[in-house]
């Protein structure tokens, strides 16, 4: 399984090189004679998890196949298993050259793509693999790697505090990413337990990812605590924002460091006021212009090329198989280093350092333009 390095992994993929050593770009439009646009058919998650989805990846991969002469045709199951099986049949009617979805499960993401089989149109799984499934290609970052920044990240914010008291907010248990990211941390979170330099005080995996479902979840297992606890892991920036509004009711906010994933607006705006102690950046442009660029390739028949792109593998334990994949690097963010995903564009500093965070902005050297 091959993970590339964010300091190259926007390079790697600006350029494919034919076998006559021309260069081109896989984004561009066809040249010669006009053909019948082709669709690409996507299906994302949810609204409610992360407004990743809405807000970046949809528009970036409608922008990416767009600016390749492919028409987009673009859904989001809205967090509903019944809605996700019905755009599917709905696109393979259609007869979309390339079906590219986020299952919101495994068996769900498998049935529908047993039916894109039958019908001859190849799957792309994005961000999400469906173990079990039949999809050609995976689009996603190292995601047990990403656990492992989790891990660090929260250690970094404990410092040497002894035995402290963690309390694990999980994703949903149906996304095998929630799995990679639990595997990740205990790798790095495991050993501390098993000799008491942390103590694992209750871990539970929330469904859906919902952060209302995690607020009332933290809160039992924060009075079964006594109300005394050293840490909170939140697999995700929304979950960790449940966290904190708990922690802000029992005067907790702060004091408690929460981990979170996604680098979401309210998540570094949490960052910089000392709420949350860390997330992780994981560049959505890189990963839907990755998924737009094999997406691109399958539709023009260009397998090879395609092939080119995914020089990594996954294995599918359930499937028994492995799936051509294209995996991408992550990076941890604290306080100390937000000012960079304002140098890099994927925050806004207008946004960034509206209202309560203008001082801490202004702290770090973060110019508001």
């Amino acid at each position: 399984m091959l993970r590339l390095p964010r300091a190259v992994s926007c390079a790697l993929f600006v350029l494919l090189v034919t076998s006559c050593g021309t260069a081109v770009d896989p984004l561009a439009p066809p040249t010669g004679a006009r053909a019948e646009k082709p669709v690409v058919g996507v299906i994302l998650p949810d609204l409610a998890s992360s407004d990743r989805w809405a807000d970046q990846d949809a528009p970036l991969l409608k922008q990416a196949l767009g600016f390749a002469g492919i028409e987009g045709l673009i859904e989001n199951a809205e967090g509903d298993e019944k809605k996700f099986t019905s755009i599917a049949d709905e696109m393979i009617a259609r007869k979309v050259k390339v079906l590219v979805t986020t299952p919101l499960t495994p068996e769900g993401g498998a049935a529908v793509e047993r039916k894109a089989k039958d019908a001859g149109i190849p799957v792309i799984n994005y961000d999400r693999i469906s173990l079990g499934g039949l999809a050609e290609y995976y689009v996603s970052f190292d995601n047990i790697n990403v656990g492992e920044l989790q891990a660090e990240g929260l250690l970094q914010c404990l410092g040497d505090k002894d035995a402290a008291r963690i309390i694990e907010l999980q994703g949903a248990p149906t996304d095998n990413n929630a799995t990679l990211f639990f595997d990740g941390q205990r790798r790095k979170l495991g050993p501390k337990y098993d000799t008491g330099a942390l103590r694992l005080v209750d871990s539970k995996a929330i469904d859906q990812w919902d952060p209302l479902i995690g607020k009332a979840t933290f809160e039992q297992m924060l009075a079964r605590s006594g109300g005394v606890i050293d840490g909170v892991v939140a697999a995700n920036d929304g979950l960790a924002g449940a966290a904190i509004e708990v922690l802000k009711a029992k005067g907790l906010a702060g004091k408690v460091p929460v981990t979170g994933q996604d680098a979401t607006l309210d998540g570094l705006r949490a960052i910089l006021r000392g709420e949350q102690c860390m997330t992780v950046y994981k560049p959505i442009r890189d990963e839907a212009e990755a998924a737009a660029r094999l997406a691109i390739a399958v539709a023009r028949g260009d397998l090879s090329g395609a092939d080119d792109l995914a020089t990594g593998n996954t294995r599918d334990l359930v499937a028994k198989r492995d799936v051509k994949s294209l995996l991408l690097g992550a990076d941890l963010i604290t306080r100390g280093n937000v000012r960079t995903l304002v140098a890099e564009g994927a925050v806004k500093s207008v946004d960034l350092c509206a209202g309560d965070t203008a001082d801490d902005c202004a702290e770090l050297g973060i110019k508001v333009n």
